[in-house]
């Protein structure tokens, strides 16, 4: 059996463990102890775990170790370390949300439907990732878990609200993360930490509880790795309601996407929110080029987003999250971050039933347009996020409460239409920031997402080595 230090351990993709744990070369031991040897050298500098659980990690790998010796896996993916975000809940861990309001709640009975797909594939969790008060920043400020910092440059935000699983994607700390999307959260910190993170179908992946628009994905450094973890979290689970029927979409063995003639909108600009980077601009241009040059047929579209439907959904973000607010007790709302509490309650505190619903009715005539602008195409291509990573104490870009969240106009339509979207890393700004852009597929079309995906990361420039210590 080879030796391998933490190092190495954060250079093998899921596949090659597999293939390693499967030969005898490696052990789930061995790897796990080396994955938790870099959380412990990495954290101080990012602060991307919420809770490190390494006694039980060693334990799942021995389990683990024993049954690859006995040649009974559970899955490909038996013994292949993971981090799952804060708020997918975990039996016997607490799921404070991102806030310090709940910095007392008790301990979950069960495992919500993606952690426990990972855990019957023996997947050695090796804990939980942080995440802002509610999920509803882009960014990595908690006022529970503090601040956590992009590892491509400590002064800069790994973006949100998945924000300690994409620090921890790029770290090296496991091959695989899951994060939770419901304006742009897997992919925002994607886009800025150089990463791939894919947005399912709504319903692809049960989730528990579920709720409008909202998702959990794999955050990874691979397409294939993250195809992989889909074979697994999208196996059913009769908790979620809003589930699809289960399909097998053959994830864990795509074949290659033939670009010949496929029709991809490229949607350079939505004209709402922040205004598009050079950079980024620039970047997604070079994207739809070398998708025209490996054949397939671009057309630029114009955006289909107006001023009314972005501030729609931000009206209904601020409704739902001022409701959580005036849920809790006067001395608890006091412990939410102050940036948070104002953003969602300097309009909601005076929404009337018919504001809301003129919100909720912009938020659907976002989704109609998402729709009908996606119809003509196999996919579209755009941006990400406007911008590159900003900085790393800040609570949205801008740092303005009462407009914080202009960055999302690229990200929440789909969730909002239900359509697969992907961020795949595609080069770097001038300082070395990574910029990636976004793949949306229509509805139900998963695997076509992640099939793109894979053949921009053969049409991309050469990348950089990921952060080292």
């Amino acid at each position: 059996m080879a030796a391998i230090d933490e190092r190495s351990a954060a250079e093998l993709s899921a596949a090659e463990l597999s293939t390693a744990y499967a030969s005898g070369e490696l052990s789930p031991v061995q790897v796990t102890r080396a994955l938790l040897e870099r959380i412990e050298a990495w954290e101080p500098r990012i602060n991307a775990m919420y809770r490190v659980q390494g006694d039980a990690a060693l334990e799942q790998a021995r389990a683990s170790e024993g049954r690859w010796r006995a040649r009974r896996p559970l899955s490909p993916l038996d013994g292949v370390p993971v981090s799952i975000k804060e708020n997918i809940y975990t039996r016997g861990d607490p799921a404070p949300i991102g806030t310090r309001a709940n910095e007392d709640t008790p301990p979950q009975p069960a495992d919500a439907p993606p952690a426990a797909r990972v855990r019957e594939a023996g997947c050695v969790i090796l804990g939980k990732t942080t995440m802002p008060d509610f999920g509803m920043l882009s960014s990595g400020l908690s006022s529970l878990h503090g601040i956590t910092r992009n590892p491509w440059r400590l002064d800069r935000n790994p973006s949100g609200s998945s924000s300690g699983a994409g620090a921890a994607a790029v770290a090296g700390y496991a091959p695989l993360h899951l994060g939770t999307d419901i304006g742009g959260s897997v992919r925002l910190p994607a886009t800025h930490c150089g990463l791939f993170g894919l947005k399912p179908s709504l319903g692809r992946v049960p989730v528990y509880p579920p709720y409008l628009g909202r998702v959990t994905g794999p955050m990874t450094r691979s397409v294939a790795d993250a195809a992989l973890l889909m074979s697994v979290i999208a196996r059913p689970d009769a908790r979620d309601f809003m589930s699809l029927p289960f399909q097998d979409c053959g994830f864990a063995a795509l074949p290659p996407l033939a670009p010949k003639g496929l029709r991809i909108g490229f949607l350079p600009d939505m004209g709402v929110g922040l205004t598009v980077q050079p950079e980024v601009r620039s970047a997604a241009e070079a994207a739809a080029t070398a998708l025209a040059g490996a054949g397939c047929h671009v057309e630029s579209i114009r955006s289909f987003l107006t001023e009314e439907m972005l501030d729609g959904m931000c009206r209904f973000f601020e409704a739902r999250s001022y409701h959580d607010l005036m849920n809790l007790p006067a001395g608890k709302r006091e412990k939410v971050l102050p940036f948070v509490a104002e953003w969602c309650s300097w309009r909601a505190a005076r929404f009337s039933g018919r504001d809301v619903m003129q919100a909720y009715a912009h938020v659907v005539a976002m989704r109609d347009a998402a729709v009908a602008a996606s119809q003509p195409y196999d996919f579209i291509l755009s941006p990400a996020s406007p911008i590159v990573a900003y900085e790393a104490a800040l609570a949205a870009p801008g740092n303005d409460s009462h407009d914080a969240l202009p960055h999302i106009a690229f990200t929440v339509p789909y969730n909002m239409s239900e359509q697969p979207a992907a961020s795949v890393n595609w080069s770097y700004s001038a300082d070395g920031l990574p910029i990636g852009v976004q793949v949306i597929g229509k509805r139900f079309d998963d695997a076509g997402v992640l099939r793109l995906s894979s053949l921009l990361e053969t049409l991309r420039p050469k990348q950089r080595p990921w952060p080292q210590l």
